[in-house]
């Protein structure tokens, strides 16, 4: 996507297999909307931090972040006792979105049965087959929503009306800097703003750590798409009042039966949309879905986060530099779960490379 009409992924590996050494880049999402920074990943341990302290989050991005992850260990050490070690501390370093773990598994698939002199560069290799699918699988996402937001466009205009604009609403950020490049839930959504559609998107602030106010409506500024930037407790008001057509939203795990884990609201947003008749979708690509799992609510571990994100606020002072105030009393302690999970009762459909699917039909994207 691009950045200043510059051209960019949200990592990239600065190494040349020749020598089977390097470093990862990654765009630091800590620092954003404010200031876009571009830091420097050398070894295991920045990379496990990027991802705990969110310089890197989604779900495509954090398993290809781990990917790179495990690249950087070997050319550290490329023992077995080291590479498990790694691959431990990756998957420990988030828990609940389940492409950290597919990607970490898929490396080791391909690593321990080689030697430790060809683990190196294989490595380097693979986390850049793993970026280099992502982008693809959520371009197909892209046209696969594409198809779906013209079908909804012409159910709500009229020939007397070609000018309506099609609201959608979106919690979280689940755009290109959630992935490697293009994104899931806003890839439909840029492909239609493209396409010359009116598209306008209403972007939840997701507290706490206000995703879709520094991220989402950061990138989506980028493209030039039209959007404005809403309380997490005004979607329900605006979809009682006709003022959403769709909601669209990433997942950090899908379950077999088609219940959706994404970040802490997406729920609320899910049970307005059902009260209101407002589809409701989730995009996501195919190792974000979990076979091994049928329950959300019993079986996806929630990740529970400190509460200084709850208690304390980034933003922009009037002296341009970047600051963290407390917004709770220093009596009053706060607790922060990351995620919730939408059963499939009120999911529409699933947006997949593949297709778009009801809960109940996603097994039919399932690529043994």
């Amino acid at each position: 996507m691009l950045v200043k009409l510059q051209q960019y992924r949200t990592i990239w590996p600065n190494t040349a297999l020749a020598n089977c050494s390097g470093t990862v880049s990654i765009i630091d999402q800590t620092k954003l909307p404010h200031v876009f920074e571009i830091a420097c990943i050398e070894n295991l341990h920045q990379m496990i931090t990027a991802i705990k302290t969110m310089q890197v989050r989604g779900a495509p991005l954090i398993g290809a972040a781990a990917a790179y992850g495990i690249a950087l260990a070997m050319q550290e050490d490329a023992s077995d006792q080291y590479l498990q070690s790694a691959a431990f501390s990756l998957i420990q370093s988030r828990p609940t979105a389940v492409n950290l773990n597919w990607a970490v598994q898929r490396m080791l698939n391909l690593l321990l049965p080689l030697t430790a002199a060809n683990r190196n560069q294989a490595a380097w290799r693979e986390a850049a087959n793993i970026c280099d699918e992502d982008v693809l699988l959520n371009q197909a996402i892209g046209q696969h929503g594409l198809s779906l937001i013209e079908s909804a466009y012409q159910q709500t205009s009229s020939i007397a009306n070609q000018s309506k604009v099609f609201n959608i609403l979106t919690h979280c950020n689940a755009g290109w800097l959630a992935t490697v490049d293009y994104g899931t839930a806003l890839a439909p959504i840029y492909a239609a703003h493209n396409a010359g559609m009116n598209v306008h998107v209403w972007v939840d602030e997701t507290r706490p750590r206000n995703q879709g106010a520094s991220l989402t409506s950061w990138e989506l500024a980028q493209h030039g798409v039209p959007h404005t930037v809403i309380s997490d407790n005004a979607g329900g008001h605006l979809m009682q009042q006709g003022l959403v057509d769709m909601v669209m939203v990433g997942a950090d795990r899908v379950t077999s039966t088609g219940d959706v884990c994404n970040k802490i609201g997406t729920y609320l947003k899910a049970l307005a949309a059902f009260d209101n008749q407002v589809p409701f979708y989730a995009a996501v690509p195919s190792p974000t879905i979990d076979w091994a799992i049928a329950d959300g609510l019993t079986e996806i571990e929630i990740e529970h986060r400190h509460g200084d994100e709850l208690a304390y606020i980034q933003g922009l002072a009037a002296d341009s530099s970047i600051q963290n105030v407390r917004v709770i009393p220093v009596e009053s302690k706060a607790v922060n779960p990351a995620f919730d999970v939408t059963p499939a009762r009120l999911v529409t459909g699933i947006i997949t490379e593949r297709g778009i699917f009801s809960p109940d039909k996603l097994i039919f994207t399932r690529q043994d």
